[in-house]
């Protein structure tokens, strides 16, 4: 494979990413630069962590990765959306603040990060199927880590300035949009594997 066929792999993998980032932006509008630098790192770190494993690991594990991949998406973006939906409409506006804080939570944003990135583990070991060599795996995990952490960054300040017109909807619609994310996850893959 070509570096520019790589970088469009690797930008490929960010979609997700960006999507749940715009859901944080929005259930967290006024998130610090740190606290967003902290999102970011987790995001393309476990992304680029991800496909180096598969590469690593090779074609051992891919099967079985391709087959529980998608469902292991699903459950984890399934169960953080609903209870992001339960908590903003449960709650009163003091305990909503509360549980917003909970997306920069370490064990969330792992759950999170490992959600979104699941697939990368089979797009590695793909790679190492290909036989492609260690420069060039080194060359998409650094493009992987870079394309990821900036569809996050986007995201993020995108949702952010969502969230602010949103208001107390807020959270409501960062609930919404994990769901929908791991709905899409669920449905892609189904269909791919059928």
């Amino acid at each position: 494979m070509t570096n520019i066929e790589l970088l469009i792999l690797a930008v490929s993998l960010t979609f997700d990413t960006f999507a749940v980032s715009v859901g944080g932006g929005i259930s967290m509008p006024n998130m610090k630069l740190s606290k967003k630098a902290m999102v970011i790192a987790f995001f393309g770190i476990f992304q680029a962590a991800y496909l180096f494993t598969g590469w690593f690991i090779g074609g051992k594990a891919a099967n079985f990765i391709l087959e529980w991949d998608h469902w292991v998406a699903f459950i984890i973006l399934t169960y953080l959306g609903g209870k992001m939906l339960f908590e903003a409409i449960k709650r009163g506006n003091e305990e909503q603040q509360t549980s917003k804080r909970d997306f920069l939570c370490i064990k969330r944003l792992a759950v999170l990060a490992t959600a979104t990135s699941i697939d990368a583990i089979a797009v590695g070991a793909s790679l190492a199927m290909l036989q492609i060599s260690t420069t060039q795996i080194a060359y998409t995990t650094f493009c992987t880590f870079a394309a990821t952490a900036t569809a996050s960054y986007i995201g993020l300040q995108g949702g952010s300035r969502l969230g602010y017109k949103a208001g107390k909807k807020a959270e409501i619609w960062g609930g919404v949009i994990l769901i929908v994310i791991g709905m899409k996850i669920l449905i892609e893959h189904m269909e791919y594997m059928g």
